[in-house]
């Protein structure tokens, strides 16, 4: 048997009402609910970053080729599908290019107007993150034969015109000759950004090769869609040298800067207050410690007389401050799942969207980040509490043998 775990096991079993029983209560309800905390807040801030990103994504891929435009206008030059398509989807980070284009156009109803612009795509477009951003309706549906004249459009763009799901409004594009569409309303979303509540009409790109007398070989560009967000820097580059010189490159993180740096901003300051956190935890934990050497000096004393090592002795200390920590892990663990499981299946911790640009907190299930904070934790933890160890060598045995 292990003398210095065994030592450590009864010392856990010290009387509830001492000194000690107390403070060991209040380091591991510290080490518990700093870990809950922390869980919890990556849990958010990474529901925060996916469930904003996924909003922006359901409007464009993460990198978009279009011919080189001076004007920077919505509409901008077309480019052709036949030319060198092959050199972006055989890089590996690559995942799917979908062709677009944009027009812009003014809706009209019998009682209001308001300026769009209509952005076209084809079958092939990625809907997943469109379709959870549906509140009625369903996603537009093309035809193999002619131009589909079904639109989706947000639920802020609805309200202004009165319309719902299944109603027809007309649209009028400002062009030479003028020209009008009259389309049907298939779904309405909400994304809580009013850079695209405010501003985008989804509609097939057949209607816009139409409208500006396009063949089907020219399109206003093309999204790349990436296997990795993470890697979108490394792929833009690698993209940007097999371009051709009258193409322009853009990343979403610069389209869509500000948004990305508030989840940057809002990143840095929740691992500062992490940090505090931590820092309380292991604070409380090398607290616990010292207390319990100085009340256990007597042992101490004696165990050094009948011939154990410091290394022995700090070795039980290590055992209990080790115990210490994994309890108020497993603790801390189970309060954090208990709260984010609530909150993810009930949505009980209402936002404001014109803030968050949500409705709820969201949560973000994510393993690799549970085992990392639990690991970093117990290894800052356990570091931390060789600093009350290192007292052990100091102390004589024959004055903690008389210490009182």
């Amino acid at each position: 048997m292990n003398l210095s775990r065994y030592i450590a096991s009864r010392l856990a079993g010290a009387r509830s009402d001492s000194f000690t029983a107390s403070v060991t209560k209040i380091a591991k309800f510290s080490v518990g609910l700093g870990i809950a905390i922390m869980i919890v807040s990556f849990a958010i801030l990474e529901g925060f970053r996916h469930e904003i990103q996924s909003k922006i994504f359901s409007f464009g891929g993460h990198l978009q080729i279009s011919k080189f435009d001076t004007n920077n206008s919505f509409e901008g030059y077309p480019m052709g599908t036949t030319t060198g398509l092959e050199k972006y989807g055989s890089i590996p980070g690559v995942a799917k290019l979908q062709p677009f284009a944009r027009k812009t156009a003014i809706i009209k109803t019998d009682e209001e107007v308001l300026g769009v612009v209509l952005k076209g795509v084809d079958s092939t477009y990625d809907f997943r993150g469109m379709e959870r951003n549906l509140t009625s309706g369903a996603v537009m549906e093309f035809s193999d034969s002619a131009a589909s004249n079904q639109i989706m459009m947000s639920q802020l763009m609805a309200d202004k015109l009165r319309l719902a799901v299944g109603d027809r409004v007309m649209f009028y594009f400002i062009q030479n000759p003028p020209r009008m569409r009259r389309f049907e309303v298939a779904g309405i979303f909400k994304t809580g950004l009013e850079e695209f509540d405010n501003v985008y009409v989804m509609g097939d790109l057949q209607q816009i090769r139409d409208l500006n007398q396009w063949p089907d070989t020219l399109v206003g560009g093309f999204e790349i869609l990436l296997k990795d967000f993470n890697q979108i820097d490394t792929v833009a580059n690698q993209v940007f040298d097999k371009m051709n010189y009258d193409l322009q490159l853009e990343k979403i993180t610069d389209t869509y800067a500000q948004l990305f740096d508030w989840l940057e901003l809002l990143k840095r300051n929740v691992i500062i207050f992490l940090i505090l956190i931590m820092f309380v935890a292991t604070f409380n934990m090398v607290s616990t410690l010292f207390i319990m050497i100085l009340e256990r000096t007597n042992m101490i004393g004696a165990l050094k007389a009948m011939g154990a090592t410091n290394g022995q002795i700090r070795s039980i200390f290590l055992h209990r401050g080790l115990r210490l920590t994994i309890e108020g892990l497993i603790g801390g663990n189970l309060l954090a799942l208990f709260f984010c499981a609530v909150q993810d299946y009930f949505h009980l911790i209402p936002l404001d969207p014109e803030n968050y640009y949500m409705e709820t907190v969201p949560i973000y299930w994510s393993w690799k980040i549970w085992v990392g904070i639990n690991a970093l934790t117990l290894i800052l933890t356990m570091i931390s509490v060789m600093l009350p160890t290192l007292l052990i060598s100091r102390i004589s045995p024959v004055k903690s043998i008389k210490f009182d």
